[in-house]
């Protein structure tokens, strides 16, 4: 069933909210997303910030001990201008360059997306850069599934249960995997980037409404613990902590965990394969946490998984 549901609410935390719609396993959804600022398709800010979410979606069936598949149809921007900071993060340089950076309360930028041309072009302030024009990319930075024993966890950041995690490959066609907390697993979403580099190094993608369609999946008795995830190209597994060496070691444990237990791998076989075809990628080094993205070829799996 196709189900189409515009938010009337909106929250700042992924946790144990009432549901907003019902859904069963195997739906999909179509619904709008504010910007990270609460602002709507008409740049009207109908909520606050940071990170408002749309949902959460009960999904019928999903217990504890599931998991749920949420794929991405479709990421569409539903208005003409995104924003961004201006100035990196202070985290992000070195200590004795901080005094260097600009006062990041100094405006932000405004960016044209032209869906049809799928280009994002800078309009303001005026720089060097003059009308930069970059390719649309858009991706969902914070989503997930209600936490562990009724906690409600701020949008600001993530967990095991998903949240703020600002990796630019949440496109189209992915689909992401978490461990199910909650009945109905409460699933929550928005914050889309029309574009954001890796790493989300000024603390901002380009801000933007959007319409998302998703479809969902429960998945009986796995047991995955951190997100994972797979597109065309890769499986890939999230680890969201800091230090960014924790966020790493996350990501790497759940990688091992998944090719052993859905690929048939032993502890020397994972260490041979890893160790040597693996691929790291930054989601975010800007939030409270930070997100480190594990990920293996399929190309590589399919040598042995014919």
């Amino acid at each position: 069933m196709i189900h189409t549901f515009k938010p009337s609410r909106y929250y700042n935390t992924i946790g144990w909210h009432e549901p907003a719609l019902l859904i069963h396993d195997g739906d999909t959804v179509i619904t709008s997303c504010v910007c990270a600022a609460g602002m709507d398709e008409h740049e009207k800010t109908i909520t606050q910030r940071p990170n408002p979410m749309s949902g959460p979606f009960y999904i019928e069936g999903a217990q504890p001990g599931d998991t749920l598949a949420v794929t991405f149809d479709r990421i569409t921007p539903n208005r003409p201008f995104g924003w961004t900071r201006n100035v990196l993060a202070q985290n992000v340089v070195d200590p004795d360059y901080v005094h260097r950076l600009p006062d990041r309360s100094a405006g932000v930028g405004r960016w044209q997306a032209d869906v049809a041309a799928g280009t994002a072009t800078l309009v303001s302030p005026e720089t060097k850069l003059g009308t930069l024009s970059l390719p649309l990319n858009p991706m969902v930075g914070c989503f997930g599934v209600a936490p562990a024993l009724g906690q409600a966890i701020s949008t600001a950041t993530s967990a095991e249960h998903g949240g703020n995690m600002d990796y630019n490959g949440f496109v189209a066609g992915v689909t992401v995997y978490f461990a199910v907390n909650a009945p109905g697993a409460l699933f929550h979403l928005g914050d889309v980037h029309a574009v954001q580099g890796d790493g989300e190094i000024s603390g901002t993608g380009i801000e933007i409404s959007s319409e998302i369609q998703f479809t969902v999946r429960v998945l009986k008795d796995t047991h995955n613990i951190w997100p994972r995830g797979e597109n065309v190209d890769y499986i890939f597994t999230c680890g969201n902590a800091r230090p960014l060496d924790q966020a790493l070691q996350h990501a790497t444990t759940e990688m091992s965990r998944w090719l052993m237990a859905d690929y048939g791998l032993d502890g020397v076989a994972v260490g041979l394969l890893m160790g040597q075809a693996v691929k790291y990628e930054i989601g975010n080094v800007f939030d409270p946490a930070y997100t480190v993205v594990c990920k293996m070829p399929k190309k590589i799996l399919a040598q042995f998984t014919h």
